[in-house]
């Protein structure tokens, strides 16, 4: 999957983006440097800018940096609020979502009971565990 494309992930994160900050850490130290760019887009600057700190490539914030990306990367990985008008205690707006759901792109959820959706079948993991398992399947989407 990784031959000779630079391929693009999008770590979508709102409030103070420490769920964004852990996804964006464990995939830098997991993927090839030179072979992915990870793109913090946060809800906001705080957000962004946590992710960046976490190791992204790039980082941008608000609805018009999603939905401006959205198109132009080739894997989501976040929450089940990047995909949901309001996610995110509100943050993420109907246009943000839409642009994210939308998308061809695959998208790897993390289900964090905070949204008032139950996701039937999800596992009930710490945060931590849920990392790992996302990350170890975008490894396996890449073929590593």
């Amino acid at each position: 999957m990784l031959k000779n494309k630079l391929f693009r992930i999008a770590v979508i994160d709102g409030q103070g983006g420490g769920i964004g900050s852990q996804i964006v850490e464990k995939l830098a130290m997991a993927l090839p440097a030179g072979k992915v760019e990870i793109i913090a887009l946060g809800t906001n600057a705080l957000a962004a800018s946590r992710m960046l700190k976490g190791g992204a490539n790039e980082a941008a914030s608000g609805e018009n940096a999603i939905v401006f990306n959205a198109p132009r990367v080739d894997l989501f990985a976040g929450t089940v609020g990047m995909i949901m008008p309001f996610g995110f205690g509100g943050e993420m707006t109907t246009a943000a979502a839409e642009a994210v759901a939308l998308s061809p792109a695959p998208k790897y959820v993390l289900h964090l009971n905070r949204t008032g959706v139950e996701l039937v079948g999800s596992i009930n993991e710490p945060l931590p565990h849920l990392v790992d398992m996302l990350v170890q399947k975008v490894r396996e989407y890449l073929e590593l």
